[in-house]
Formats: C-alpha cells, sequence, structure tokens
C-alpha cells in the first residue's frame, strides 16, 4: 500500500491531538509497527496501555506467569477474578477495547530469536536480568529497537538501545523557527533585518535556513537552504546577494531542521559504561548508586531466588554488601571521577524494594512509551541511554517513623504492594481522605486510575469528588483512556467515576457536572471544602487554574497542579502559607489575559497572535452575537433604526454579506462563506489601502507602513489553495448550523460548486471601518438608502425559526470551529506577510479570553460604584472610562456632581439612561468596554460581559 493509499486509513478525528504533535508521516509509521511487550505488572500494563492509545499497528502480549494479589497495587486490567490466570491472557481484551485498530494478541511460548525478527521494538518490564541481556544483545544484533524497564518501590529504570546507527529524522519537538523579514540588502554578504519583535536570539551560527514570501529579491524564495551567521546586533548574514533583485517588502526566514545520528550500546556494555545525562554531579553520582543498586537486587534475586523482604534489615545489608563487591563501573571522559558507592541511598532503595506503586509505574510506563514513539517515528532525541528516577523522598525523614517488617507483611489484599512500600497504617490513613478531583479529560483520567488503584477514599469516612461539565468527544478517546467509543456524548465526569468504580470497586466517588467557578460557588462553598482533604487539578485554561488555586487557598487545601503541553508536562504541588502561591507561566499569562490593542488586531497585525485574536472574534460576531441579536429582533419586532446604531449594523451587515434572503440550501451558505472570504481577504484590504496607501508618508517623514505596521496586499480567491477552500467550507457549514441547515463535508464537491458560483458585487461587501481609522464616525458610511436595505433584508429573518447562536468549543474537531478559526488566522498572515502558523503551534496559542462578571441569583444589582469597586479591588483597574457600544456610561474627567449623578444607578438603568432604550426582557450579556487610568492609549482590556 503506498502512503496516499495508507493515509486514507488514518482516522484523524481519533489521532488528531496526536497529528498536532508528531504528523501525519509519523502516524502512518506509527500504525504500521509490530511491538512486543513482555511483563504484564502494573509497568508492563501501562506501556501496553500508551502504545494501543498512540495506535500502533500491532501489539503483542508475553507474560506466562498467573495473577498475584501484589498485582492488583498497579496493574488497572487485572481484577481479583484474574487471580491464578496468565497476565497477559487476562490483559488482552480490556487493552483491545481500548482501540479496535490494534490487533492485540498474546504469545504463549518463549522468546526466541526468529520470534524478535517479527517486531521493530521489544520492551521487557519487570525481567530478570540474564533475560535483559539476553534478549538485548539479540536485538542489537538484528537492528532491533530494545527497551529495558523496570521498578522497585520508589525507584524507577529504563534502558534503551536503538542500535549503532540510529538516524532521528526530526531531532526536537519544537515547530522550525519562523520570522518575519524587515529588510534585505544586496551585498556580499548580504544582510537579513527581522521585523522588530522576532526572536532573533534562537537563531544560531552555522544554522540551515529558506526563505518565502519575499517581494523583489524572489531569487530567495524556495532556494536551496543557506547557512546563516548570527552578527552582534541581531541582523543576519545570508551569503551573497549581489546579483538578486532588489528587495521590496515582506517575506518570511524558516529554519530547516537537519537529521541527527544516535549510536547505542548494547545491554552488555552499558552495564559497565552507563553514561547519564544529568544537571550536576551530585544528581550523575546519585544514577550511578541507583544503577549498582540495581545491579545489586538482580544479584540477590539470582543467589537468593526471591527479591529482599520488604523492610527486612538483613535482606537490605546483603544487598548492600553485593553492590560493595560489583566491578567498578568504567568512567567516560565526561565522567572521569570515580565518587564512592552511597550506601544509606542503596540501603533504602533495598528496603523499599519489595513492593509496586501505580505512580511509579504510570509515570516510568509513560516515558518508555514515548520512547517505543521515538523508536517508530524517529521523531525526537531518544535516551541516551539510561534514565533512573526516584521518589525516595515520599518516605518520612524521621527514621523511627519508618514501617516495619510487621507492617509490610502481605495480607491478601489488593494493596499488598503499596503495603509492602508504606505499611498498613499508611494504608488505612490513605482510604480515608476525601479528594476532589477537579477535571477529567486526559491526566484527569490518570489521575483516577491511581487514586482508584492506591485506595484513596477507599473506606466509608473517605471519599472522592470528580468535577467535569464536558462530554465526551470522539478525538478524547486516543488519550482519555477510561471512556469508550459508546460513551460518545456523555458526561466525562459521570463516565470517569462508574469506570474508576470497576477499578476498584471500594472506591467511594460522586461525580459532578456543575462548573466549578465563581457562578457555582453556593454549590461549592464552605459546606463542600470544610469536607475535603485536598485538591487535584487537571484543567486546560490558565483562567480555571488560578480560580481553583486560590479556592484552595482561602480554604487551605493542598493543591496538586499538573498539564502537558506536546511531549512536554509538569506537575506541581501548592500547600497554603507553605510554598510559592500558583502563578501562571509568564507566556501563557501575557497569551491568555493581555489581549492586543483593538486597533492593532483589526487593522496592524505583526504577529500570529494578533491574527488569531482577530479570527476569534470573527467567530464570536459571524455566528454568535449577530444570531443573538437578530434573535431579539424577531422577538421584540424593532427594524434597524431602532436598534443600537452603528454597532449592531457593523455587526449585522457582514452576516447578511452577499445574501439578501435567509439562506435555503447548502449553496446558499456557500456563496455567503465566498462572499465573506472576499470581504475580509480582498476587497476589505484594498479598502484599507485606499485608506493608508502604500506610499502614506506621515507629517514627520516616516513612512506609514514602517516598523510593526506591515503593509497588507490582498488575495485572490483560489479554489487549488487548500486553506482557501478550508476557509469557506468551515465558514458555510457554521453559516448552515446557526440557521438548522445541513452542512457538507465534501470538499471535493465544494471545489467544483464554487467554480459555478457567480462572483460577489463587491459593492455590497464593502467594510464598515471603525472610527479609530479616521475622525469619521461609522454611521456615516450607512446612508437612509442603505438602512432601508438592511432592513428590507433583516425582514426575511422574521420568517422561520429563531437562529442558533454558536457558542465556541475547542475541543471538538468535527465541528468546524476550530477549522474557521486555523483557516481565518492563516489567511489574515498571508495578507499582513506574517510567518504562517502550522496546525500544532496553532494549537499550542492560548485562546482570547474575556473577563464575565455576573449578577448572584437572588442577590441586588451592581450600581456603577460597586462595579467600579470591584474592578478596582479584584483587578487593580481605576476605570478612566466606561463604554456600553457608542455609548459614554462614565468618565473619571467630569464633575464630581455629574459624577454623584451617575454612581448611585444600577447599570442597567444606566444603560438605559443614557442610551433611551429600554433593555429587552430576554438580553443575558451586556458588553462593556473599558479603559484605564496609567496606561497607554492603545492599551485594549477585554470586553467586559457583564451577565445579567
Amino acid at each position: 500500500m503506498d502512503a496516499l493509499d495508507a493515509s486514507k486509513l488514518l482516522d484523524e478525528e481519533l489521532y488528531s491531538r496526536q497529528l498536532y504533535v508528531l504528523g501525519s508521516p509519523a502516524m502512518q509509521r506509527i500504525q504500521g509497527a509490530r511491538v512486543l511487550v513482555s511483563g504484564l505488572q502494573g509497568l508492563g500494563a501501562e506501556v501496553a496501555k500508551n502504545l494501543v492509545l498512540m495506535g500502533v499497528g500491532s501489539l503483542t502480549l508475553h507474560d506466562p506467569h498467573p495473577t498475584c494479589w501484589s498485582d492488583l497495587a498497579a496493574q488497572f486490567l487485572l481484577s481479583e477474578q484474574d487471580l491464578e490466570r496468565s497476565r497477559a491472557e487476562a490483559s488482552q481484551e480490556l487493552l483491545a477495547q481500548l482501540n479496535r485498530a490494534v490487533q492485540v494478541v498474546v504469545h504463549t511460548g518463549d522468546i526466541t530469536e526468529d520470534l524478535l525478527l517479527d517486531f521493530q521494538v521489544v520492551v521487557l518490564t519487570a525481567a530478570k536480568l540474564e533475560e535483559q541481556l539476553k534478549v538485548g544483545t539479540l536485538c542489537h544484533k538484528h537492528g532491533v529497537c530494545f527497551l529495558a524497564a523496570d521498578t522497585r518501590g520508589l525507584v524507577g529504570q529504563l534502558f534503551c538501545d536503538f542500535g549503532e546507527d540510529f538516524t532521528v529524522q526530526d531531532p526536537t519537538e519544537a515547530e522550525p523557527l519562523t520570522a518575519a523579514i524587515q529588510h534585505i540588502s544586496q551585498g556580499s554578504p548580504g544582510i537579513l533585518t527581522l521585523r522588530k519583535g522576532a526572536n532573533t536570539h534562537y537563531f544560531r551560527d552555522g544554522d540551515l535556513v529558506t526563505f518565502s514570501g519575499i517581494e523583489g529579491m524572489v531569487e530567495l524564495n524556495d532556494c536551496d537552504p543557506r547557512s546563516i551567521h548570527v552578527r552582534e546586533d541581531g541582523s543576519l548574514e545570508i551569503g551573497d546577494t549581489t546579483t538578486f533583485s532588489r528587495y521590496l517588502r515582506g517575506g518570511a526566514i524558516t529554519e530547516v531542521k537537519r537529521p541527527k545520528t544516535v549510536r547505542h550500546k548494547s545491554l552488555d556494555t552499558a552495564l559497565l559504561q552507563p553514561h547519564v545525562v544529568a544537571q550536576s554531579s551530585q544528581e550523575v553520582h546519585r544514577a550511578h548508586c541507583l544503577h549498582q543498586a540495581f545491579c545489586a537486587l538482580h544479584k540477590f534475586q539470582h543467589l537468593h531466588g526471591r527479591p529482599p523482604q520488604p523492610w527486612d534489615p538483613v535482606d537490605a545489608e546483603t544487598v548492600v554488601g553485593l553492590a560493595q563487591d560489583l566491578e567498578p563501573l568504567k568512567w567516560t571522559e565526561e565522567e572521569p571521577l570515580e565518587q564512592p558507592l552511597d550506601e544509606a541511598l542503596v540501603r533504602t532503595v533495598a528496603l523499599s524494594s519489595g513492593g509496586v506503586l501505580s505512580p511509579m509505574v504510570a509515570m516510568l510506563g509513560a516515558v518508555a512509551a514515548q520512547e517505543v514513539l521515538k523508536a517508530i517515528s524517529r521523531k525526537f532525541m531518544p535516551l541516551d541511554q539510561w534514565l533512573y528516577f526516584d521518589a525516595l523522598d515520599c518516605l518520612p525523614e524521621d527514621g523511627e517513623l519508618l514501617p516495619s517488617p510487621e507492617d509490610c507483611a502481605p495480607r491478601g489484599s489488593r494493596y499488598d504492594g503499596q503495603i509492602a512500600v508504606f505499611g498498613a497504617g499508611f494504608q488505612e490513613k490513605l482510604s480515608r481522605q476525601h479528594y476532589l478531583l477537579v477535571g477529567a479529560g486526559a491526566i484527569g483520567c490518570e489521575l483516577l486510575k491511581v487514586f482508584a488503584l492506591v485506595g484513596l477514599g477507599a473506606r466509608n469516612s473517605g471519599g472522592l469528588t470528580v468535577v467535569d461539565m464536558d462530554h465526551i468527544e470522539r478525538s478524547n478517546l486516543s488519550r482519555q483512556f477510561l471512556f469508550r467509543s459508546q460513551d460518545i456524548g456523555r458526561p466525562k465526569a459521570e463516565v470517569a467515576a462508574a469506570a474508576a468504580r470497576r477499578l476498584n470497586p471500594d472506591l467511594q466517588v460522586i461525580p459532578l457536572t456543575y462548573p466549578l467557578d465563581p457562578t457555582t460557588e453556593h454549590i461549592y462553598g464552605d459546606n463542600f471544602f470544610s469536607h475535603v482533604d485536598g485538591v487535584a487539578a487537571a484543567l486546560d485554561s490558565f483562567q480555571a487554574r488560578r480560580y481553583v488555586a486560590a479556592r484552595c487557598t482561602h480554604y487551605l487545601k493542598p493543591l496538586l497542579e499538573a498539564g502537558t503541553l506536546g511531549t512536554r508536562g509538569s506537575a506541581k504541588v501548592f500547600m497554603p502559607h507553605v510554598t510559592e502561591a500558583y502563578r501562571a507561566p509568564a507566556s501563557a499569562a501575557a497569551s491568555e489575559d493581555a489581549p492586543y490593542p483593538v486597533c492593532t488586531v483589526r487593522h496592524f497585525p505583526s504577529t500570529a497572535e494578533h491574527t488569531l485574536q482577530w479570527a476569534r472574534d470573527e467567530f464570536e460576531g459571524l455566528f454568535r452575537l449577530s444570531a443573538e441579536t437578530i434573535n431579539h429582533h424577531q422577538q421584540a419586532h424593532t427594524s434597524l433604526a431602532d436598534m443600537d446604531g452603528p454597532q449592531t449594523l457593523t455587526l449585522l451587515k457582514p452576516v447578511l454579506g452577499v445574501l439578501r434572503v435567509r439562506p435555503q440550501n447548502w449553496q446558499d451558505c456557500v456563496a455567503w462563506a465566498l462572499g465573506h472570504w472576499k470581504l475580509r481577504f480582498h476587497y476589505g484590504i484594498k479598502q484599507l489601502l485606499r485608506h493608508f496607501p502604500p506610499n502614506k508618508v506621515l507629517e514627520d517623514g516616516t513612512p506609514f507602513w514602517s516598523g510593526p505596521k506591515q503593509c497588507p496586499q490582498p488575495l485572490e480567491f483560489d479554489t487549488n489553495q487548500d486553506m482557501h477552500l478550508l476557509y469557506v467550507l468551515a465558514a458555510a457549514n457554521l453559516y448552515a448550523q446557526m440557521h438548522g441547515l445541513p452542512g457538507s463535508q465534501d470538499s471535493t464537491a465544494l471545489r467544483e460548486l464554487l467554480k459555478l458560483l457567480p462572483q460577489p458585487d463587491p459593492q455590497q461587501m464593502a467594510p464598515i471601518f471603525a472610527s479609530n481609522l479616521e475622525l469619521a464616525s461609522a454611521s456615516a458610511e450607512f446612508g437612509p438608502e442603505q438602512l432601508k436595505e438592511l432592513n428590507k433584508a433583516l425582514e426575511f429573518w422574521t420568517v422561520g425559526p429563531p437562529l442558533k447562536p454558536l457558542m465556541f468549543e475547542k475541543d471538538d474537531d468535527s465541528n468546524f470551529h476550530v477549522d474557521f478559526v486555523a483557516a481565518a488566522a492563516s489567511l489574515r498572515c498571508q495578507n499582513y506577510g506574517i510567518p504562517p502558523v502550522s496546525r500544532a503551534q496553532f494549537h499550542h496559542l492560548k485562546w482570547t479570553c474575556w473577563d464575565r462578571l455576573k449578577v448572584p441569583a437572588g442577590q441586588p444589582e451592581r450600581t456603577l460604584e460597586l462595579l467600579l469597586a470591584h474592578l478596582q479591588e479584584q483587578h487593580g483597574l481605576r476605570v478612566r472610562m466606561l463604554l456600553h457600544g457608542p455609548a459614554l456610561l462614565y468618565s473619571a474627567g467630569w464633575s464630581p456632581e455629574k459624577q454623584a449623578q451617575r454612581l448611585p444607578l444600577r447599570v442597567t438603568e444606566l444603560v438605559q439612561q443614557v442610551t433611551g432604550q429600554v433593555l429587552a426582557p430576554g438580553l443575558r450579556v451586556l458588553v462593556l468596554e473599558l479603559s484605564c487610568e496609567g496606561e497607554e492609549e492603545d492599551t485594549a482590556f477585554p470586553p467586559l460581559h457583564y451577565e445579567l
């Protein structure tokens, strides 16, 4: 099957998040991969689960050993009914249910040389050292990627051998660096200056780059990669440009990634030469001591036919002696000094090594599966070659509080593996805890699994509450393993809670689907938090994380906060008044909470973030606010002349677009979408250039289009351009959804339909510019005839059912919401010569957020004075002006008498008094614009959504 045919079988909806990170070629390789996992205790089950979710072609399980009680502490695929049954056979069906596209089979015989030849990657978990050496040697001989992983109590080990000549095609997860060009000189060398604000420090001497979108010096566009030299001032030498055409404007420079070759040693050699990469010599020494501890544990097992007994001091001293007698490690040039063995560390490892812990196997199983993915896809640098991880700091610092051998003895319980490390007393305390888990997505499912296996809240006095207001979508299934295809559409919290009870019937878990935010503090209030011992947050917005962190601080509850981004992840614990308070990363705070100046976003964008915010605003205006406005017109039977002046007219005209009747079918929706494409990316840009021509010069002689202001160029619609087609497809489907009409996903048929449609009349699509461009009001663009025409067009919307306002949903890849915003932002980038945003980069950008202030149910509405006080106290904003549409509600420059007249009024009373309009009975939100004292003139704050 060729690549084109194979791509048709790739389930892009299911693997959407994975595709953004890996790309289609890597996913094709993963779909064809054959992997063997030997050892199906907790660690092997985690590796297998992750590989099935990733979508490997086939997964072979090998573990003929019978299930025992200690397995249940960390092996989520097994239950009491599987005791004495083969681990591999008992795990097969549940693994297969995670992804029916993956062939999951069981191998019951020995692992032979011939068997290994059938696989691209082989993973051994919890295997004896003799087995690791035998299989590792054969894999190294035949070029099969080999991994060995193991956990012993609170310590984990991972080894990778990808062969002596393994080529990594894409060494880093980061997208190739792209920056906008300000100027290129003719000369030898040519000097390239980046646009102001570009990340010049990311380019390095010797980097290979290509160029695109340049006007004038077109010889550089799509040229062979060129090597650059970074000058002290940040400009770049790009080679000889003497004979090239003179540079005019625009363009982008893009880094070209280079493959790297990895050379791994076989396990028998690497055992004595364990190269470890660490941040300090102390960490390197600790890793080497852990390496010797594992070797000594293997030796103990070989001599005694069993592992050390939990917390047995005699067995522990035997392990320390074996570690001391091991052959010294052979140090490399980078690690020339040999340090003495840390006997206390080895002793602690031996004492606590008799158990297995769900959090440990989950962490190491995720890393191991990630390394398998690297071996298959040849993306991202693999480990070199050993990884050691320990959580020994979980043990009490006071030696007298450490568990005794009697406290850690087996009890024929599903928690025996955990009791072997922490003791039965600790298990009893854990079972009586009551925790709140906020978020049942990818991380939330993993946390819930761990909580169930460790027995958190598994007694009547304990419990677990899961809060999530979202519903399950198909794209969730590739990473949220508690959900199945039959659960699509159901609440995440309820399905996750039921799945957790199946993992551990003792678990006391309650699902709640109310959001945890300021609107529900009557639910999650004093009484609720008084019964909570701690909180775990697995949320996908920093706004929500900050709110949960603030509630934990208020109620003095510990908080575990975790998140992921691509192949990276983070987790942190916050203790009120003990650790530092929760703070979102600076980059996230900037992107989520600091909107860009409105004028910049609308007319003078210079970054991809500007275009993303513009596209997000487009979605809101076209498919939500317009529908709400028209519905209000239907209910109130008012004309446009009675509505909110220029603001309403500006909102409605693009929605009506080229149509003057209500759309009746898919073709009408496509015609509207095509017209709007031309309005935004062609005619709108041409009208902007009529206001500000490319050669416009300011009074001081400075060109208007200079610095961050890049002169835009209108686009010509082309059905052969994928992004052009995607925009029309998404916009037409959203327009159809808003009008209750059937849509279409057939891009081929759409391309043919577009060829038959008449070209839109530019006179019907003249865009409306805000008054911040010139000293002319937007209403001047609407004469009596235009107003009459719009009123006539709007009459068609009073016939038929109300429109459906679309609430933006970023997690559903099938509803065209994300497609529309992505396509709109990309086309906007093309207009202004901004480096394009890839799909992966697009999903890493943060969405624009608006502040919302709700009138609490049953409480009186705020007066203007209380509203201003709230903004000062909660957000530190001293409001200079407050506007509703074009109406000025408040000004700090007014006389004290005038302010005294306005401040006692309720906000809705003030709006009605100033605008002279009675607010509609069904109105839910007032959108207020703020400008604040002490801020720059072009500083923009998010609109304040005052919810009634």
